[in-house]
């Protein structure tokens, strides 16, 4: 399948933390052939080939979940209370469409409410999360609970159209669809007889990286990268401090606020890019965490490094990625794992 297509698919399904059934029955569609699947309680999504005996385990890790929310209560007036799911800047949310997968499993189509204008709203404050209602068309608490079957728990995402646009995609999730569909397609072209190669889609990452404390410890290898959507900060910096920029390639980072990069697997993957003539963006994070947090403090510690593909407007309804960025990721990624082996990864 053609990486858009797959990118595609995989942005459009609804998959909030816990909730992550259907990106996995799109990924399941798309292993290649060889490997095969297993999941866990939490929906985590190994993916493996026979095992080649003394080898060392390299683990491809994304995360299938993306940030939304969950019904939290239903009001008199049939409008719905909800507790965010992953980090929300309330503006992202204002006057926005959203679906709620109702008791039944049907996707039920809502809007954040807002105060017009006519109403005195351009002169309110930004309203916090709290404030927020979600309103589904229901007039009364009745109806949402009975013709609409809402009820407490039932998860939320942002309703969003995929579009591509020469090299730009525009689209809900990329962080981490993109990086899901990375991990599919490395493991049909990562060839490597030194190493056992296991993919991983991870589960709660957005609610404190949770999926991936089991999935490592199952997995218990011996390296590990992940694959990421990383906020891009090209619209939001002075020139001098942008390090996530569409269309200058993936980025590697060094830091961020839970993980200290090996620095010497990181130095290994800057060398691979030189190499290979892959565009590379390095980046010192102050704040943000990814699975690379809860892996590389596992068992006795695990060598890992942060390979993503800069995503604008990340945690909202509609982000923009750049295809090229995303084809030098997997790219990259691949080169790196036919590199190692025993000798070198022991080296990190």
């Amino acid at each position: 399948m053609h990486s858009v297509e797959l990118i595609q698919k995989l942005s459009s399904a609804f998959g909030p933390p816990g909730f992550e059934d259907d990106v996995l029955a799109v990924a399941q569609k798309h292993i290649p052939p060889g490997y095969t699947a297993q999941r866990d309680s939490l929906l985590n999504l190994y993916m493996q080939k026979g095992s080649i005996p003394g080898a060392p385990t390299v683990m491809l890790d994304a995360h299938s979940d993306e940030v939304g929310l969950m019904v939290h209560a239903v009001k008199n007036d049939g409008t719905i209370v909800f507790t965010p799911l992953g980090g929300w800047v309330p503006a992202a949310l204002v006057a926005q469409k959203m679906q709620i997968r109702n008791r039944d499993g049907e996707l039920i189509t809502g809007i954040v409410a807002t105060k017009a204008p006519h109403f005195g709203g351009k002169d309110d404050k930004p309203p916090a999360i709290e404030q927020l209602v979600l309103d589904i068309g229901a007039s009364s608490k009745e109806e949402a609970l009975n013709d609409y079957k809402i009820a407490p728990g039932c998860p939320i995402v942002p309703k969003s159209d995929f579009e591509q646009r020469g090299d730009l995609m525009f689209g809900k999730a990329f962080d981490d669809r993109l990086g899901c569909a990375a991990v599919l397609e490395m493991l049909a072209a990562a060839t490597n007889r030194n190493v056992n190669l296991a993919g991983t889609l991870s589960t709660q990452e957005e609610v404190g990286l949770r999926g991936a404390k089991v999935s490592v410890n199952r997995l218990k290898p011996d390296i590990a990268i992940c694959l990421e959507g990383a906020p891009a900060d090209d619209t939001l910096c002075e020139p001098h401090l942008t390090q996530t920029s569409l269309g200058r390639g993936p980025m590697l980072r060094h830091i961020d606020r839970a993980m200290i990069t090996n620095p010497r697997f990181l130095r290994f993957a800057l060398d691979i890019a030189e190499r290979y003539k892959i565009p590379i963006q390095e980046a010192v994070r102050t704040g943000g965490s990814t699975n690379g947090a809860s892996i590389h403090l596992a068992n006795l510690g695990v060598p890992t490094i942060v390979l993503a593909c800069p995503v604008r407007y990340a945690h909202s309804h509609n982000g923009i990625a750049s295809l090229s960025d995303y084809k030098h990721m997997v790219a990259l990624a691949v080169e790196i794992v036919k590199a190692l082996n025993a000798e070198i990864i022991t080296s990190f």
